[in-house]
């Protein structure tokens, strides 16, 4: 097969890229309804909250089987019947009469968004020469980046003009664009075959991730209800024990552990998490202080933090050119760089930030975020074989999930935690639990900036 960038290619990147955007910005654009669904369904915050983490825990569930499915089944197969579940997802929900029928379509959008998300990536690392990756990992990875900035102002344009079911109604067009592009230009890169599936194996992955996230959720109550929060973590880490022997002794193992016998690879996959744990946490402390401490409204809000994530959702795809003509090391490097300085800003700023300083940070930020995002992916993937690329694209995008899954979690848990111990109005409380949650980021970044530095001097191949 003659590897070749052709205008098919682009448009099955464009297709299934679309699929994952709109995977990525109902999730951000629901967040910001919480409020009016909580009075509309007489439901509090933990309770609201499980339309996320729902729709979260299925996707981190569907994405470690991404290597079975993309052997044993045809990739335009994968991609109708994601985009039909998908489809089905928010019909449920633009016609959700009760919060258990909300909740049950995202779930359905998860099944939909947990096989597509690895989908855009496998069709990539199939079509593209090593020397155009970059470029189109950037390409693909601009379009579900700038979702994240997209949401709030979306969907608090929707809430506050036509109702928060037309959250759902508003993308079925994109969902039929994008299935019409994918039935044209998805082609299949090597033929399937019938492999074996360990259904123990994926039992055990349901225990690690809802054990995972079920206790991350809970982690704000960890001083009044220790047991909710280290019972589950306990079932989590038993499920990854239990899955790491499973897959260890197993004929047909859903994902090969030896990828992980590569250090390069490994460092990236570590540099890649506590990027997305930045990128998550940042995006729930910044909307949280512009109102609480600043007193913006929601869309305002969501208005100051959108430059940086556009400037960041360019930068990805020229990041990705930068990577193609000079190698990993320089965007890499350069982005940990702007990150660790873009953080450090806000934490020695926490206790007097405004709009334009966030404003302005958070391009720096964007900047290093999107240096990083998509090049750590294709850099740690070179790392390894043609046939252990799909199991490593599957941890990348697991791994990108239950950063999702965890990432606010954690935050938001440390900002309640302070506030519970601090004396003040609801500005003062929220801006010193800000001030701990970025120290907390600022930390996480330069564990960050050494991780993608080792990943770098132990690599195999450029």
């Amino acid at each position: 097969m003659t590897k070749k960038v052709d205008a098919k290619l682009i448009l099955a990147v464009v297709a299934t890229g679309l699929l994952s955007f709109c995977g990525v910005i109902v999730e951000t654009a629901m967040n910001i309804t919480f409020p009016a669904l909580m009075r509309e369904f007489q439901v509090n915050t933990a309770t609201v909250q499980w339309m996320t983490t729902a729709y979260l825990v299925v996707v981190s569930i569907i994405v470690p089987i991404s290597s079975f499915l993309k052997q044993r089944f045809r990739t335009k197969t994968l991609f109708i019947t994601a985009n039909l579940l998908f489809m089905a997802g928010l019909v449920i929900d633009a016609l959700a009469g009760s919060f258990d029928m909300l909740v049950l379509g995202r779930v359905v959008q998860g099944l939909g968004t947990g096989i597509a998300l690895p989908l855009m990536f496998n069709i990539i690392l199939d079509w593209v020469p090593i020397q155009q990756r970059g470029t189109l990992m950037g390409i693909g990875t601009l379009i579900t980046a700038i979702a994240p900035a997209l949401g709030p102002t979306f969907g608090g344009i929707v809430v506050s003009s036509l109702g928060w079911h037309w959250i759902f109604i508003l993308l079925l067009p994109l969902l039929l664009v994008s299935l019409i592009l994918g039935l044209y230009a998805i082609r299949q890169a090597q033929p399937t075959k019938r492999v074996g599936f360990d259904a123990f194996g994926w039992m055990l992955i349901w225990l690690i991730f809802i054990g995972f996230t079920l206790a991350f959720s809970n982690l704000s109550k960890v001083t009044t209800q220790p047991l909710a929060f280290f019972g589950m973590l306990v079932v989590g880490l038993i499920g990854l024990g239990a899955f790491v022997w499973r897959t260890s002794r197993a004929k047909q193992p859903l994902i090969h552990l030896t990828i992980f016998k590569n250090h390069s690879f490994d460092w990236h996959l570590v540099g890649f998490f506590l990027l997305q744990l930045n990128a998550l946490g940042m995006a729930f402390i910044l909307p949280n202080y512009l109102q609480l401490v600043n007193g913006k409204s929601a869309m305002v809000a969501g208005l100051f933090v959108l430059p940086g994530a556009a400037v960041g959702a360019i930068f990805a795809p020229l990041g990705g050119r930068i990577l193609d003509q000079f190698g990993a090391a320089k965007p890499l490097l350069t982005g940990a760089s702007l990150l660790m300085v873009a953080v450090a800003l806000f934490a020695g700023f926490a206790m007097q930030l405004n709009g334009w300083l966030i404003l302005g940070f958070y391009i720096i930020f964007m900047i290093g975020l999107g240096l990083i995002m998509g090049n750590a992916m294709t850099s740690g993937l070179s790392q390894l074989d043609m046939a252990q690329q799909a199991d490593g694209n599957a941890v990348f995008n697991t791994l990108q999930q239950f950063a999702g899954a965890t990432g606010t979690s954690i935050v938001s848990a440390v900002i309640t935690l302070v506030q519970t111990q601090a004396t003040g109005s609801t500005a003062h409380k929220t801006a010193l639990g800000s001030t701990a949650a970025l120290g907390l980021l600022l930390v996480l970044a330069v564990i960050d900036g050494v991780a993608l530095t080792l990943a770098m001097k132990t690599r195999q191949h450029d």
